[in-house]
């Protein structure tokens, strides 16, 4: 089985945004896919407007009904469920999940980054991830 870890290297956090650089590296630390990562800022891991705490988490690939697709999702965030990965291009569209884009830019105009093309990113991370059904996620 070819195992995967994606890697978060945060190089921005404030109390509105996290933003990040995301790498899915193969069995071997390969990188093999590189793209930007956009979370909610950090307030104390509070449920549903804080990102995740930093740290290595074990992630697995789940049927949500929400989203109607499989979306992988951080097991064992303290204090925190549901924690997973999907598109989303503002930060206000994410309550303690990540999102993936291919740029940051601000789309809006409100002054803060957004992940640009984030469909595109989640559907190429997919494709990263090849048959994996559980990966390893460190948050930096």
């Amino acid at each position: 089985m070819d195992i995967r870890t994606l890697i978060i290297d945060r190089f921005s956090v404030d109390k509105t945004q996290a933003v990040g650089n995301a790498t899915v590296l193969n069995a071997k630390g390969k990188p093999i896919f590189t793209c930007k990562s956009l979370e909610r800022g950090w307030n104390n891991n509070e449920r549903m407007i804080s990102c995740v705490p930093k740290g290595r988490y074990t992630m697995k690939l789940r049927w949500s009904g929400r989203f109607g697709a499989n979306l992988w999702e951080l097991k064992n965030v303290p204090n925190r469920s549901e924690c997973k990965l999907h598109s989303a291009n503002y930060w206000h569209e994410l309550n303690g999940c990540l999102a993936l884009g291919l740029s940051l830019r601000d789309i809006n105009g409100d002054g803060e980054v957004d992940a640009t093309s984030s469909r595109r990113a989640m559907k190429d991370f997919t494709r990263a991830m090849g048959n994996a059904t559980e990966a390893e996620i460190i948050i930096r």
